[in-house]
């Protein structure tokens, strides 16, 4: 019954092993999209940004004239 017993004990063991990666995987996953969509609120909030700064500069000139 010794090797049955370990046998199993190793399966677990490799089990555990997997789902602890898994759960890495999706961690890091996860941290990876909240990356990208922080980085494309940047790129978004940056436009929107440039975009004024033309709308406004467009009407000082109409304003000049």
């Amino acid at each position: 019954m010794g090797f049955l017993d370990d046998a199993k004990e190793t399966v677990a063991e490799g089990a555990e092993q997997a789902s602890r990666k898994v759960e890495d995987t999706v961690d890091r996953t996860k941290d990876k999209m909240d990356e990208l969509k922080a980085d494309a609120e940047v790129k978004r909030a940056e436009a929107e940004r440039d975009s004024v700064e033309r709308r406004n500069e467009a009407k000082e000139r109409l304003r000049d004239d």
